[in-house]
């Protein structure tokens, strides 16, 4: 039965849990947080009604194995996994921008390319360009970050000029968001496999941006199959790929992107299934290790167990 929603009281709990589109965020003494990343899925803003087993762990241990990979070169706000489906870290007080960078031309910006756009979030595009085409370098396209409704494109300029984020904070945050990417593309070599695109979010912490939330996950990332990108492009063919693009393929086939009046599709057993089954196809790619399914007989209780462990440790 996939865990679509948490509503726990821990100790020393300072605030009600916050439900993201997909994590639940519990704030405790302060200085610490707890993120559970539930089953739900979200698509264009929108969360979708039916959960997708094992999702949560996918993502939650993915952030995990990319968070640890990168500690030692740019600051996290990591402090432990304490279930197969939560972690614990520091509170940051995160900003209010998503910071995304883009390998290829794909999914959302492709989208506004092939409508005409030659410029995203101030960054501009040459004539002539195809889906998925690999840029001549990395470019970043923040999006503000809502707490409900669409995120919106912005350049870096109007983030500085709006004071959503300083030039020093901002310059850090590019920096790191450039370093993250590479990683994570050298990383992805090493599987066979093309990080096109992601986002990072960042936040400050006694005084110091660090990286927060998750990390290379197929949630904020989208990735091709190495070993058939070249000639799938030559042919003008669809990538092979494994990350959410699918689901919102899917979507938009069916009729729906989020717009107003639109339905969300019928989200049969059978859908739900086959992208749980894409979810871990993409965490043993990506990690090289085989998915061990956390026993959900109670997940709510394992959950719990886990954190008051570890709440009672670091208290010790």
């Amino acid at each position: 039965m996939p865990l679509t929603s948490t509503d726990f009281h821990f100790p020393n709990q300072d605030a009600p849990v916050y439900h993201g589109k997909v994590r639940d965020v519990y704030s405790i003494a302060g200085d610490l947080l707890v993120m559970v990343a539930t089953d739900r899925i979200s698509a264009f803003d929108v969360v979708l009604p039916k959960g997708i087993p094992y999702k949560g762990q996918v993502l939650n241990q993915i952030a995990n194995y990319f968070l640890d990979a990168t500690a030692d070169e740019i600051p996290n706000w990591k402090l432990a996994e304490v279930d197969p489906t939560a972690t614990a870290g520091v509170r940051a007080e995160g900003f209010r921008v998503e910071m995304i960078i883009r390998g290829y031309l794909a999914g959302s910006a492709w989208r506004e390319y092939a409508a005409g756009a030659r410029e995203l979030c101030g960054v501009k595009l040459p004539e002539g360009l195809r889906e998925n085409q690999r840029l001549p370098e990395p470019i970043i396209t923040p999006t503000t970050k809502a707490d409900a409704g669409h995120d919106e494109n912005i350049s870096r300029e109007d983030i500085i000029a709006q004071g959503i984020v300083s030039a020093e904070d901002y310059e850090v945050m590019e920096d790191y968001t450039r370093r993250l990417f590479a990683i994570g593309t050298r990383m992805a070599e090493e599987k066979g496999l093309v990080l096109v695109d992601t986002k990072y979010e960042f936040g400050k912490h006694n005084g110091k941006v660090i990286l927060i939330d998750e990390v290379h996950t197929p949630d904020s990332s989208r990735y091709f199959y190495a070993d058939t990108y070249q000639e799938l492009f030559d042919a003008g063919k669809p990538q092979r790929q494994l990350s959410k693009e699918f689901v919102r393929q899917w979507l938009i086939e069916n009729g729906f992107m989020g717009r107003p009046g639109e339905t969300v599709p019928e989200m049969t057993p059978e859908v739900c299934t086959s992208i749980s089954e894409r979810y871990i196809e993409l965490y043993e790619h990506l990690t090289g290790r085989k998915f061990v399914p956390a026993d959900e007989t109670d997940a709510q209780k394992r959950i719990e167990t886990g954190v008051l462990d570890f709440l009672a440790n670091i208290n010790a």
